[in-house]
């Protein structure tokens, strides 16, 4: 035993850099200066507590009220808003600012409240830790809470316990820890605490190692504390959630861009018409409200509302397809994703060990079924054929059966849920199959009780039972078929096929009977099961031997000899059964899915290959590979790699920083504590609501409340259907804003050369403040959101992603802006004139206001696609279009026709022969907007051609 002092510091993992699991047993007990039989002392606890702080993971800074409210108004739009709402009130104009201030108003609240849910990755990380932890202190074996332990505590495990810190294991009986969370395996791990692992190894691979927050599944053990806090495993997924930095989605970089895109020009335009009129010998104040004139038109009031609006649409929508977005401007993002890094176990699999093939005397047999689910059938070339009549593949099973700790248990759910396993998943996925040949383990527990065993560990690779016949009936799988001697006993041997076959002297045909273990058979078994690793699948083999009596010492010697070859069989973590469709249709969107799990190779390159993932040339890379490659080099060679095997937390981030390198729009699924700093650097993070760790589903964008993969998929659907949406409120209302300005513009500048007839009447400006406020807050409003219901285009994951670096405003955009601008100023600016010809001006302004407000209600219903006619979509399919242009047309008719309205709005009454003359212009922008699309289709089919 290492000596030990009172010396309140040692050398630990929370000072320097040691590599525990590379160290012996006795060299971690030196080196922390703890001893065996009686840990630490009370005093060298308590200095080592104050030296290196409570055994729990730091409190990340979190987000103020009121630095989410700024986040809100920190927007150019916004502050373009908030401005224009100032010179307003001082100039008097106190109904327009207070409408413009309404907005903010309502725009910031929408904001906070949908992202006020504060991120909690590191206090869901605190509630993974064991809140009691079964300690050696002073000699004496304590129950202490979890976050006073102190690097060189003696720490004992036991089924069930949470590991409450980093341990460096010195016992371990029959361990096995479930690390899925933090290392993706899908199995537990069996642990070998007198191993001394090569200092480069994987977490996956440290098996002399328990980390903090994982569970133990099976057996029992000690370790001595080697980390704890900040500087355990999760501690440092913690550090790595810390020091990732939020950035803006791409839909936040292009609203922003689009606004300040428009505050230049707005500035830019209004100058231009404030010094034009000042040249002109204008009036400095009427002067100055025009250009504010010019500022209202130019800013689209309603953009971030509708928006803001659109989006909580869109993730309502989300929601009943079975993903919850946390972060309302996520919910875009989901739609330019390029790609789609998956975690394999519980994303791409069932997170459900499964057997699904079974070898007996050169004949294999496919096993179907998913989950915990005990239906399923046994298919022999494809057929389906009754285990009973393959008597070997019986007793295969009921050897597996009876040398069987795990449980399987009916639950109150339905489905796939139905049941559970208690144990080892290995384990219970014999018992599923043996369910599904009709024999319950209950029952044959019954009939065959176990008397003895020699547990399965590490080095022996073999679990050893031994059982007593006393009620062996028909049809139980035995080889006894009902007729087992009461007296006699059955020795059954359960392990790694090379070492059961050893201990074997005879092989069972599939008819029960028995031949020599020959050579040539031994080759064929080996064959067999190098056959099914290949697979992927995890292999048993089963022997049993039947003796007269029971034996008098349960020991390996007297039972592991002249057994009965019966099997093998192989299981495996299947993949689901929605997912390679799922994955057909993210193909077919020019989205490309990489595999990163924690497993091993042949693992992940089996499932990717049957799910159609891995594609022909491309490779399977491991952490150990990704850990000699430069970043450089990561960066080129990602391109061709469409699975990580054997990685740990730190390889995901790089995977992750070196595809957003190569500009992909990166979304990350998983549902493990080893996904949370890769699911929050990628540009959206996808966790898995059923299975998924606290931690995974408090760092991502969104969660998916059914972990199925197939539900991504719909979401980036739901994604691309809102930016379209989104896209097309932008065009619709941009355009109209662009004529506003040029319908205030061109009469301010060019006035008398386009209206000689009005040369007496001064400064001309066919619309008045608040008229423009109206339109674009209301009016315009309105349809707009209509707009953000849109189902969209039937051919939407047809498409490519579009580019990261696209504006929201593109090529095709900017032309149907143009052309719509010159359509509606041209219309609106030709009714002006027409109620200049007739009367007077504020008749003139009528009829403008009243052209513009009814033409960009009727092209409301062409902007409900991009691409396709409206006749094609149907004109009146959208019932909120039909709403939103019925009511706003009904609040445009009161605004002209009712008398205190009209002193507010500064409108007239207009007759039938002004309606005569307003309805064709109506439909001209409308006319435009449909020829653009012709042009566009024709186009696109030249090019398919």
């Amino acid at each position: 035993m290492p000596a030990k002092n009172n010396a309140g510091s040692a050398p630990t993992a929370n000072d320097i850099e040691v590599t525990w699991h590379a160290l012996s047993r006795e060299e971690v007990l030196n080196k922390l200066d703890s001893g065996l039989e009686v840990g630490l002392s009370d005093e060298q606890a308590k200095k080592r507590l104050e030296k290196y702080g409570p055994n729990q993971l730091a409190e990340g800074k979190k987000t103020t009220f009121w630095e989410m409210i700024y986040e809100q108004l920190n927007n150019f739009v916004i502050i373009m808003l908030v401005v224009a709402a100032a010179i307003s009130a001082l100039l008097g104009e106190g109904v327009d600012a207070g409408a413009i201030i309404a907005i903010v108003v309502l725009n910031t609240i929408m904001g906070v409240v949908q992202d006020s849910r504060a991120q909690q990755e590191l206090e869901a990380l605190k509630k993974m830790a064991s809140p009691e932890a079964q300690i050696l202190r002073d000699g004496h074996r304590i129950s202490v809470p979890a976050r006073e332990l102190v690097p060189g505590d003696i720490v004992f495990l036991e089924t069930g316990n949470f590991v409450p810190a980093d341990v460096r294991l010195i016992e371990a009986v029959n361990l096995k820890i479930e690390e899925a969370a933090l290392t993706g395996e899908s199995v537990p791990v069996q642990k070998n605490a007198a191993s001394v692992i090569d200092s480069g190894a994987s977490l996956g691979d440290r098996k002399n190692t328990a980390f903090s927050g994982t569970v133990v599944t099976y057996g029992r053990g000690k370790g001595i504390v080697v980390s704890t806090g900040m500087h355990t495993q999760i501690g440092l997924i913690a550090t790595m959630l810390q020091s990732v930095e939020e950035e803006d989605t791409p839909l936040q970089k292009r609203l922003d861009e689009l606004g300040k895109t428009l505050g230049y020009a707005t500035l830019v335009i209004s100058g231009l018409v404030f010094i034009s009129g000042i040249i002109a010998k204008g009036d400095i104040l009427e002067m100055f409200m025009v250009a504010v004139s010019l500022a209202i038109a130019a800013v689209p009031e309603g953009l971030p509302a509708v928006v803001t609006i659109s989006l909580a649409l869109g993730m309502r929508e989300m929601v009943k397809k079975h993903a919850l977005i946390r972060r309302l401007s996520s919910v875009e993002t989901l739609g330019s994703a390029t790609v789609i890094c998956s975690d394999k176990t519980g994303t791409l699999t069932q997170n459900a060990m499964t057997v699904t093939r079974i070898w007996v005397d050169g004949k294999a047999i496919e096993v179907t079924g998913t989950g915990y689910s005990p239906k399923g059938d046994f298919l022999d070339g494809g057929k389906i054929v009754d285990v009973h009549d393959l008597p070997g593949i019986s007793t295969t099973l009921w050897v597996g059966t009876l040398n069987n700790d795990s449980l399987l248990e009916e639950t109150d759910e339905e489905g796939n849920n139905a049941f559970r396993i208690i144990g080892d998943p290995t384990e219970g996925s014999i018992l599923i199959a043996a369910a599904k040949a009709g024999a319950q383990a209950k029952a044959l527990n019954r009939a065959y009780p176990r008397s003895g065993e020699v547990p399965f560990d590490s080095e022996r690779k073999r679990m050893v039972t031994v059982h007593a016949v006393e009620k062996p009936e028909e049809k139980d799988l035995s080889p006894f078929d009902g007729k087992g001697k009461k007296e006699s006993y059955v020795i059954a041997v359960k392990g790694a096929p090379d070492v059961v076959l050893k201990l074997c002297n005879r092989v069972q045909n599939m008819d029960n009977t028995h031949t020599e273990l020959n050579e040539a058979k031994r080759k064929e078994v080996i064959a067999a099961n190098d056959a099914m690793t290949e697979d992927a699948l995890r292999v048993l083999g089963m022997a049993y031997r039947v003796i007269s009596a029971k034996p008098d010492e349960v020991d390996s010697e007297n039972l592991e000899k002249d057994l009965i070859f019966c099997g093998l069989v192989g299981m495996i973590d299947p993949a689901r059964e929605e997912v390679k469709p799922a994955l057909l249709k993210a193909i077919g969107a020019g989205i490309r899915t990489i595999m990163i799990t924690g497993d091993y190779p042949n693992t992940a390159k089996a499932i990717a290959q049957s799910i159609g993932l891995l594609r022909p040339g491309h490779k399977v890379c491991t952490g150990a590979d990704v850990d000699a490659m430069s970043d450089e080099t990561l960066q080129n060679e990602v391109e061709e790699i469409d699975v990580f095997a054997r990685v740990s937390p730190e390889h995901k981030m790089r995977i992750v920083n070196a595809l957003r390198a190569k500009d992909q729009v990166v979304a990350m699924t998983g549902d493990g504590v080893n996904d949370a700093p890769a699911i929050k650097a990628s540009d959206i993070g996808i966790a898995m609501g059923i299975t998924g760790t606290d931690v995974a589903k408090e760092t991502a964008d969104m969660v998916l409340t059914d972990d199925n993969y197939a539900s991504i998929v719909s979401a980036v659907e739901q994604g691309r259907i809102i930016y379209s949406n989104i896209r097309k409120f932008v065009y619709f209302l941009i355009s109209c804003n662009m004529a506003e300005i040029m319908i205030i513009f061109l009469p301010t500048v060019f006035g008398r050369f386009l209206f000689p007839n009005a040369a007496g009447l001064g400064l001309l400006s066919p619309l008045q403040p608040i008229q423009l406020l109206w339109l674009n807050l209301v009016t315009d409003g309105a349809p707009a959101l209509a707009l953000g219901t849109e189902k969209g285009d039937p051919d939407i994951m047809d498409q490519q992603p579009r580019p990261a670096k696209e504006p929201i405003i593109n090529r095709l955009m900017l032309i149907g802006v143009i052309i719509q601008t010159i359509a509606i100023t041209v219309t609106t600016l030709i009714a002006f004139a027409i109620g200049l010809k007739t009367q007077n001006a504020q008749y003139a302004e009528t009829m403008a206001f009243v052209t513009l407000v009814f033409s960009e209600l009727i092209r409301a219903f062409t902007a409900r696609s991009e691409r396709y006619p409206i006749l094609k979509i149907g004109v009146f399919s959208n019932k909120w279009m039909n709403w939103a242009v019925f009511g706003s047309a009904v609040l445009m008719l009161l605004v002209m026709y009712v008398p205190f309205l009209q002193v507010i709005f500064d409108t007239v009454s207009l007759g039938w022969d002004a309606w005569l003359e307003i309805i064709p212009l109506l439909l001209v922008p409308s006319i435009a907007a449909e020829a653009v699309k012709y042009i566009i289709t024709a186009r696109d089919k030249k090019k398919i051609k």
